[in-house]
């Protein structure tokens, strides 16, 4: 069984005996509140009874304690909002970990993405050098190759003129050796003719001859 504490007090200048499961310390705060309550409305009422004075001080008491419950009653409605608010708040700060966790992840695939798109950078970079490097050596090329060509192209044609010239002399021996000919054969022709003019008059002059013996 507890022993219950039985505590002398003095209020309103009357000494109690108050016996309670409180501590004595309380209960000696309890007294000193309610001796302070009573004189306070002994202050606001001097001539009133003590047991109106003692009435006031009930109501008072109650009074203060409904204020006090209702209090207590507000304090735990915040502290209820409070707690809410720090579960809205803990799954807020869970959130940003999982969130922070998946952009630290994001990040680690966005650098080994941009590693990659960097490192195939540089391997177009380094063919384009190489294209680049086979364009000029090829337009170099063609550059010889356009040279040869206007060189073959400007032979070819001087080759022509001398063709067109060599035909052109050809044209012309054949047309003096046509005339050579008509002229051999005409030769020939008046030979022919002059032998026979000779053969003719030989035989006049052996005719002539045997004539004159």
């Amino acid at each position: 069984m507890i022993e219950r504490n039985k505590v002398a007090v003095r209020i309103y200048g009357q000494e109690f005996i108050i016996a309670g499961d409180s501590p004595r310390d309380q209960i000696i705060k309890i007294a000193d509140y309610v001796d302070r309550k009573m004189h306070e409305i002994n202050q606001a009422m001097p001539s009133g009874p003590v047991s109106s004075i003692a009435v006031l001080t009930a109501v008072n008491a109650a009074e203060d304690y409904f204020k006090a419950m209702q209090t207590v009653h507000e304090l735990q409605l915040k502290n209820q909002q409070l707690e809410k608010d720090t579960q809205h708040y803990v799954q807020l700060w869970d959130e940003a970990k999982s969130n922070f966790r998946q952009y630290k992840d994001d990040a680690q695939s966005s650098k080994e993405k941009s590693e990659e798109l960097q490192r195939l950078l540089r391997e177009k970079n380094t063919e384009y050098e190489d294209l680049r490097k086979s364009f000029e050596e090829l337009e170099e090329r063609a550059q010889t190759l356009q040279k040869k060509n206007e060189s073959l192209f400007s032979r070819m044609e001087a080759q022509e003129d001398e063709k067109e010239s060599s035909s052109v002399m050809v044209k012309e021996m054949e047309a003096r050796c046509r005339e050579l000919e008509a002229s051999f054969f005409d030769l020939q022709m008046e030979n022919i003719q002059l032998k026979g003019e000779l053969d003719r008059m030989k035989k006049i002059v052996e005719q002539d001859e045997r004539e004159n013996i």
